[in-house]
């Protein structure tokens, strides 16, 4: 028992930690990244970007949504055309290709610190954006059609997807300080370095 805790304990074991953790992260952002160019994901989060006073402002006609919601796995043309011109596919694609970035930076994270950095970083901010939507999204919580649970705190499906991030929030901030850490041990290395000969030590772009 007390070797398993040690080896559970070990600095090697924290470092399969942080390294799994980026490894989700980047899962996480690659795959809902790349399903933000497929038309029935863009659909499904209508209502959270146009309940957003920011995110609302990429759509033409966010106050029109409602109307025109499809379930998953549902093929409506009508709806289609006006979730087009309602740039609810422009919009997601755009978000899909900064996931996507995200996802690859953070990856990257694994072999260089400072490329793995930003990513991170990113990663740790999008959960801010995503948990407010349970401040502005009314789909968020369950609506009162007759069920005696209904709105706060009795969470959607919406708002059980949502609320997931907290995790991700936490696990990207363990990435970041990781990443700081490694980044500053490489130029505190090359300052130390470039002290003892007077010449300056060649910069590497990779942070051990």
């Amino acid at each position: 028992m007390r070797y398993a805790l040690h080896a559970v304990a070990s600095r090697r074991s924290d470092r399969i930690g942080l390294h799994g953790m980026r490894i989700a992260i980047a899962i996480i952002f690659l795959w809902i990244g790349a399903l933000k160019f497929a038309p029935y994901e863009a659909d499904s989060i209508t209502p959270f970007v146009a309940n957003n006073p920011a995110l609302s402002l990429f759509y033409a006609h966010p106050d029109q949504y409602a109307r025109h919601l499809t379930r998953e796995g549902e093929l409506k043309p009508a709806e289609r055309a006006w979730q087009t011109d309602n740039n609810t596919y422009g919009f997601s694609r755009g978000l899909g290709t900064l996931e996507l970035a995200i996802g690859l930076l953070t990856l990257v994270g694994l072999v260089s610190r400072r490329w793995g950095l930003p990513g991170a970083v990113l990663a740790f901010l999008t959960p801010f954006v995503t948990l407010s939507f349970l401040i502005t999204t009314p789909e968020a919580w369950v609506p009162a059609l007759g069920d005696a649970q209904h709105g706060f705190p009795w969470l959607s499906g919406a708002g059980r997807l949502v609320v997931k991030d907290v995790a991700l929030l936490a696990g990207a901030w363990l990435v970041v300080v990781d990443s700081a850490r490694a980044v500053l041990r490489h130029v505190e290395e090359n300052e130390a370095s470039t002290a003892s000969s007077g010449v300056p030590a060649r910069q590497s772009w990779i942070a051990r």
